[in-house]
């Protein structure tokens, strides 16, 4: 699992909480049930208003999925691909039968099935292309929704507000609890805002990174099963795949 999402969203919350606490000001004020019930309810009844029920039925497995999202290796893809490769290069694809069955990816695993099978490489990767393309317009079903949220919240957010300011002008008869009334109407839009650019605009664009990933090592499951059943040396097959995928950041050397 890559944790960016828990560090990130942690470190901006922490960052307003303790900002607040720097200028003396009590986290515990802005901790209101009224406005924070208004804002994620009505921030995740506008979204499921804009999107179809089936979309909204899985807003719990986007969220797992942002999360817990497991980190992807395309260094062991091609490893597998290349030992593959250089077997079916030896002993031909029928060898690779009993080994397909061992494969991890469900989608590596499919692909080899059908160039075991015989499957002509246009038709092979055009079947594997239509499930990445398919794959894609699934995705986009989270990130949509996630997006649409983080613009519904500030607007709830001022709703919240207008409600807050209502309630309050109906109690000017009390002045001693104005400022009270007036302070709890702006929480409000405090979560709107907060909720907006700190959970659901960050999902949303964690989940397409994801995507696009995802995506990539997808086509890079193409190319190498593409590989496979043409017969290239493995070695050349290394090369092509490590072509494609981009290398890690390495950290900046010191200077002498």
């Amino acid at each position: 699992m890559d944790p960016a999402t828990l560090i990130g969203i942690g470190l901006a919350l922490a960052a307003i909480f303790v900002s607040m606490l720097l200028e003396g000001g009590d986290p515990m004020s802005i901790m209101l049930l009224p406005p924070i019930l208004l804002v994620l309810g009505g921030t995740i009844g506008a979204g499921m208003a804009g999107a179809m029920m089936r979309d909204t039925a899985g807003i719990v497995t986007h969220l797992k999925r942002a999360v817990l999202a497991p980190k992807l290796d395309g260094a062991n893809v091609i490893s597998i691909v290349v030992k593959l490769a250089d077997r079916a290069r030896r002993e031909g694809m029928l060898s690779l039968e009993d080994e397909v069955k061992k494969v991890g990816d469900p989608f590596l695993r499919r692909g080899l099935e059908l160039a075991v099978d015989g499957v002509d490489s246009d038709e092979l990767r055009d079947i594997l292309e239509a499930e990445i393309d398919t794959k894609r317009r699934q995705d986009k079903v989270g990130i949509k929704l996630f997006a649409d949220m983080g613009g519904f919240a500030p607007t709830i957010g001022i709703i919240g507000t207008v409600l807050g300011l209502v309630n309050t002008l109906e109690n000017l008869a009390e002045p001693n609890e104005l400022g009270h009334l007036i302070a709890g109407a702006f929480v409000a839009t405090l979560f709107g805002v907060l909720t907006a650019n700190v959970i659901w605009l960050p999902l949303s664009n964690r989940l397409k990174r994801i995507s696009d990933l995802e995506a990539e090592q997808m086509q890079l499951v193409v190319e190498g099963v593409l590989a496979i059943q043409s017969g290239l040396n493995p070695r050349l097959v290394s090369q092509k795949l490590r072509s494609m995928v981009p290398a890690d950041p390495a950290p900046a050397k010191k200077a002498a």
